[in-house]
């Protein structure tokens, strides 16, 4: 597994990072039998050290965790330890999905834009119908059955998810709702 380990303006050093990839590399290995690769950011926020795992897997999910503490090791054990139990609680249908899916998921180019609101407290109306582009990235949209793409929405701890549906080949999308259920959009 390939590991891209980093702070954003705290120095990481030698120890730490050969801490994360035992800790993060024997854990990951008990659950995902082909982990491709790992980034693992650190940040300090006042006197709490975070830390964000990613891992992608080999059938092309990806697994997030983070977590928060008042020492960068006690940061990246806690978010370790989440993102063992997130692996955990889906072995059976990861491993499930590994047999069924003989190629890796594909990946269709989109663009994803963010849109400026609306400032609170004003009152006038809206000068046209257009939106304000704040920004624009570019992601990928990936090929899934609907039962992978709620485990991907699941294991990213994302509230929505758009895939392209491999049994209908349309864009869907898949939700959680207000209630705790999951809602799927089928057009």
């Amino acid at each position: 597994m390939r590991y891209q380990i980093s702070g954003k303006q705290i120095d990481i050093g030698d120890a730490l990072q050969t801490h994360v990839k035992e800790e993060l590399g024997a854990a990951v290995a008990k659950y995902a039998e082909r982990p491709t690769d790992a980034h693992v950011i650190f940040s300090k926020n006042a006197s709490e050290y975070a830390c964000e795992a990613i891992v992608h897997l080999s059938t092309g999910l990806t697994a997030q965790a983070k977590a928060h503490a008042h020492e960068i090791y006690a940061a990246f054990d806690k978010c370790c330890d989440k993102m063992e139990k997130q692996l955990r609680r889906y072995k059976r249908r990861l491993k499930d999905h590994h047999k069924e899916r003989k190629h890796p998921v594909e990946l269709s180019d989109a663009s994803s834009y963010i849109l400026a609101s609306e400032r609170e407290g004003t009152e006038s109306e809206p000068e046209g119908l257009q939106p304000i582009i704040v920004a624009e990235i570019e992601t990928k949209i990936p090929s899934l059955s609907v039962g992978e793409a709620v485990m991907q929405m699941e294991l990213a701890g994302a509230p929505v998810l758009v895939f392209r549906n491999e049994g209908s080949d349309g864009v869907n999308v898949v939700y959680r709702r207000d209630d705790g259920n999951i809602g799927w959009i089928d057009p």
